[in-house]
């Protein structure tokens, strides 16, 4: 796949790097990454030398037919892997689980702690319970990454992408290890989020803001959806001013007609 996928990508986008000298040549770290774009997770692997793992929704590998399978060994041959997210708190588990084997295996693991895909180029607030507990649980480094202009070659919903230089700038690796042993204290969890929340921030310029990017899109979507109600109704009351308005003027019209009927 990186030959593959990861060639042409070099080729056609040209994407900057910095900080190349920050990832391992060998050993566990986790890539903790801002998210602009379906393709951050292409981009990110095909500048890097070692493979990158990351989880992706069990859907993409278990949707039947030709298209399906088709789906399934591309999102496995670019290092994906699928989290069944049945259950209250199957998503978050299966991530933490998956995670740790990645690293206890001495690979590069990556993560959003932001959760989701920024819904407007900022950076959101991060998620405590992956990111943290996978540091935390394997002693592995924390390396920021921020990714540059990746939501302008592919903006949420556009297929064809647009030509333009993404950069990715890689941070130096953080060290929790004063914190081992405490994966399942959420005040530290928070801490250790921030720290490298704020590292990505530095890295990319994003403006920050300090809620999550899941409750903004549900904002977003609850705006969008009283706006189409808006203009369900408005348009409703102007077909029904013009209902009256027509009533009227024919009202209006018979009164004269009849009026004229009855003159001498």
């Amino acid at each position: 796949m990186k030959v593959a996928v990861g060639g042409p990508l070099k080729v056609a986008f040209r994407p900057w790097v910095e900080g190349l000298e920050n990832v391992p040549a060998e050993g566990p770290a986790i890539l903790a990454s801002n998210h602009l774009s379906f393709s951050d997770s292409f981009f990110l692997p095909a500048v890097l030398d070692r493979k990158v793992t990351f989880i992706a929704k069990a859907e993409y590998f278990t949707t039947p037919g030709m298209k399906g399978r088709l789906t399934a060994a591309f999102f496995k041959g670019v290092g994906q892997l699928p989290v069944d997210r049945s259950g209250a708190r199957g998503a978050g588990e299966a991530a933490i689980r998956s995670g740790i084997e990645v690293l206890e295996r001495g690979e590069l693991f990556g993560i959003y702690p932001e959760g989701t895909r920024s819904p407007d180029g900022r950076l959101y607030r991060g998620k405590p319970g992956g990111l943290g507990r996978v540091a935390l649980a394997t002693g592995a480094p924390v390396i920021p990454v921020a990714m540059i202009d990746t939501e302008k070659i592919q903006p949420p919903g556009k297929v064809v992408p647009k030509l333009m230089r993404p950069g990715i700038r890689i941070g130096k690796p953080l060290d929790f290890s004063r914190y081992q042993g405490m994966e399942h204290d959420r005040f530290v969890l928070r801490a250790v989020t921030d720290e490298v929340m704020y590292e990505i921030m530095r890295l990319s310029g994003q403006e920050y803001v300090d809620m999550y990017a899941t409750a903004m899109k549900r904002q977003l979507a609850e705006a969008a959806k009283a706006e189409r109600e808006a203009g369900k109704a408005a348009k409703a009351a102007l077909a029904r001013a013009e209902k009256e308005q027509t009533e009227k003027e024919k009202a209006e019209k018979d009164k004269r007609t009849e009026q004229r009927r009855t003159e001498p």
